[in-house]
């Protein structure tokens, strides 16, 4: 298991909007399951939830998975992530170190 953490100014509801959209695409993964502050997907590549807790004008996010740091769900957990503005105005993707930018 593999905990991921990202802080955003996006509300738990357009997060949700964008992992709807991002995971069933990206590896397959459906909403399984949803209380109040936890949502679930599963699919082929494995188990992934969605933790997020609103503080102020953040969410913080926390993905858990079930499978190793080196799994393709691990990966693509990773690169949702870096898809969630950090502050307003900033553009999704990875830093401006990144050489493909």
């Amino acid at each position: 298991m593999a905990d991921y953490q990202r802080r955003t100014v996006l509300s738990p509801a357009d997060i949700l909007e964008k992992a709807d959209d991002f995971l069933p695409q990206s590896i397959g993964l459906e909403r399984s399951g949803q209380s109040e502050e936890n949502i679930s997907y599963a699919g082929n590549e494995g188990t992934v939830i969605l933790s997020l807790h609103r503080h102020g004008p953040y969410t913080s996010v926390t993905a858990t998975t079930d499978r190793l740091r080196t799994s393709r769900i691990d990966y693509e957990i990773q690169k949702f992530l870096t898809e969630l503005p950090y502050e307003p105005g900033d553009r999704p993707g990875r830093g401006s170190g990144d050489p493909t930018q």
